[in-house]
């Protein structure tokens, strides 16, 4: 970092170098008071610019974090870990293109940069781009045979292979090698088909206590922790376990539900008046799921991929980055405002431009599923521009649903799952705007219960095929035989046959009063 430092003070450097290592701990608050002085007397330099811009990610800010990098990165050029923390930042902020663009140049600039390769092969991960991903994690691990997060991620598309003997083999390895890699141990627990016993509990919580364990290791050793008493029944225990991990999860998760929510109105608003859209037959291709995560989302998809006119894409950023680019090229003007002023012409540019994007997932099939949850916030973005798409609103029991968002350690953009209240004002704003969606498009808008379909799966999965315009296949309801690559919470689940015995909130009675409260619930009787 010193040749990076070059044009600041001794004074400036020091405090530079300890914001750095706030950032680095997730400490925004105090990066900020250690950075303040030193951005007062050298806003352009481009190291404190890009200090400042690791502030604002962590506080959500993510436009205002790329465009100070951006700044940064045009006084060095040719610094490759400049153009590594800008993909790192436009990742966080969602553009995963943009993100894989700027690690591909990193990786130009330093082709020994392991980190970089690392990055690269997370935002290939994200982008569904298996086997590029694979490539370029297998380099980061030739480069740094040490570089512990990279095998991790490995062992994450081995059990979405299906790999799962392999991924336990290679989880178990990683955890002799830092007992207290949170990211292992929850991969453990994440195939379902380990069980844990004494002596893992007892490494878990001695692993809590390390003083290599960082903040993300020790949220991701309670969410493991919480699965192994929720699975002996020891129900007072997981909730303490879920509470202190969470608890640290939203100190760095950044999540303002009044500013979602007024996001979410001003869309659905934006929509309410159904727009002139595009009138050609377009998007048949593709059949939307979208839900909260923990819905059942990715057993319908596991459905209609098992049937030989569909592909299974996966949660595919494409539509939200479409309607990003338009954004940017309007100036930043937000989607509200010029989704009402947009002509036929343009709906159907840019229904042609997320066609053009999601190609690949038509090579074998002539269907594709894009299964990304948060695109119900876009339901008539995508009637517009692709009237011809099929639009599965997926819901389950409130209840059920939020606790199982709750228990899971989701990424930063799901923020909302970190506290009960936040959850509730979440699901609400999913409700009102996906009933508000069905209601302004029906026919178009098919509202699936996932509760519904494991009461009765032949009759809810041909409802569903019936809703595609596919015929039936008995493949269908032998959903769990499919081998497809799954890369979501369920993927081992959903390749055994239905389970019944998903639901929770009875075992943990009224230890889940609170949420029943923040949902409108009454109190748990017994």
């Amino acid at each position: 970092m010193n040749s990076r430092l070059q044009g600041l003070g001794p004074t400036a450097a020091r405090q530079l170098i300890i914001a750095a290592q706030a950032i680095e701990a997730g400490h925004a608050d105090e990066a900020d008071r250690q950075l303040e002085r030193t951005f007062a007397a050298y806003p352009d330099h481009p190291e404190v610019l890009r200090m400042k811009a690791g502030i604002h990610s962590l506080r959500g800010q993510h436009q205002d974090a790329v465009r100070l990098m951006q700044r940064a990165l045009a006084l060095r050029p040719q610094d490759a870990i400049y153009h590594n923390t800008l993909g790192s930042l436009l990742g966080t902020a969602g553009d995963y293109e943009g993100a894989i663009r700027a690690l591909r140049r990193t990786c130009e600039l330093e082709p020994r940069l392991a980190i970089a390769w690392y990055n690269l092969g997370v935002m290939l991960t994200k982008s569904v781009r298996n086997e590029e991903a694979t490539e370029a994690l297998q380099r980061a691990v030739t480069l740094a045979p040490d570089q512990i997060a990279a095998r991790a991620l490995l062992a994450d598309l081995l059990r979405t292979r299906g790999e799962v003997a392999a991924a336990a083999a290679e989880y178990r390895r990683l955890i002799a090698t830092r007992p207290s890699f949170g990211l292992a141990w929850w991969g453990l627990a994440e195939l379902r088909t380990q069980r844990f016993d004494d002596s893992d509990i007892a490494g878990m919580q001695s692993a809590l206590h390390r003083p290599d364990a960082t903040e993300s290791d020790r949220v991701m050793i309670g969410f493991a922790l919480a699965k192994v008493f929720d699975e002996r029944g020891q129900y007072a225990e997981a909730i303490d376990a879920l509470a202190s991990a969470n608890a640290t999860a939203r100190r760095y998760q950044v999540w303002d539900a009044p500013r979602f929510s007024a996001g979410v109105r001003s869309i659905s608003d934006a929509f309410e008046l159904v727009p002139s859209g595009n009138k050609a037959p377009q998007g048949s291709e593709v059949i939307f799921i979208v839900s909260l995560p923990r819905s059942g989302s990715t057993l319908v998809e596991q459905i209609l991929a098992s049937h030989s006119f569909v592909e299974g894409a996966g949660e595919l950023p494409d539509l939200a980055q479409v309607l990003a680019e338009e954004t940017r090229r309007l100036g930043g003007r937000p989607i509200p405002q010029w989704a009402r002023e947009a002509t036929p012409e343009d709906w159907q540019r840019l229904g042609q431009r997320y066609l053009d994007r999601t190609a690949r997932w038509r090579g074998e099939r002539p269907i594709f599923t894009d299964k990304l949850p948060s695109n119900w916030i876009y339901i008539g973005a995508i009637r517009a521009m692709l009237p011809g798409s099929h639009i599965i609103a997926v819901r389950r029991d409130p209840l059920e649903n939020c606790f199982s968002c709750y228990r899971q350690p989701l990424d930063g953009n799901n923020g909302y799952s970190r506290s009960f209240e936040d959850l509730a004002s979440f699901w609400r704003d999913f409700d009102r705007s996906v009933s508000r969606s069905a209601a302004l498009h029906p026919g178009f808008v098919r509202q699936h219960s996932y509760e519904a379909m494991v009461a009765d799966p032949e009759t809810q999965i041909r409802e569903l095929l019936e809703f595609c315009g596919l015929p039936f296949e008995e493949a269908c309801m032998n959903f769990h035989e499919n081998r497809r690559v799954v890369r979501s919470p369920s993927a081992t689940q959903v390749r055994q046959p239905m389970r019944g015995d998903t639901a929770r909130s009875q075992r943990y009675g009224a230890l889940l009063d609170p949420l029943r409260a923040a949902l409108g619930l009454p109190a748990y009787v017994s």
